[in-house]
């Protein structure tokens, strides 16, 4: 199924609801991806400073990927998406 994510926070729950899928629990992906518990709960929550390294031994974990493209119309403010 495939997600538009464009926030911090979008793609967190996006990590979230494929770790759920998985039935897995952050400990257990943490053990998989060799990051602390703290750390996963840190992305999913979309806090600021994850490393792109992390968001990517996570998704390949979780068998995702990212895709790049141009963005599509979005209704708000820019500013709303930061």
């Amino acid at each position: 199924m495939e997600q538009i994510a464009r926030t911090s926070k979008q793609i967190g729950a996006a990590i979230r609801r494929r770790r759920r899928l998985l039935n897995l629990s952050q400990g257990e992906l943490g053990a998989k991806t060799k990051l602390r518990q703290a750390t996963i709960s840190a992305l999913e929550n979309g806090e600021p400073g994850a490393r792109l390294r992390t968001l990517i031994d996570v998704m390949v974990a979780l068998g995702l990927e990212l895709v790049i493209r141009e963005r599509s119309k979005a209704e708000g403010r820019i500013e709303d998406f930061f």
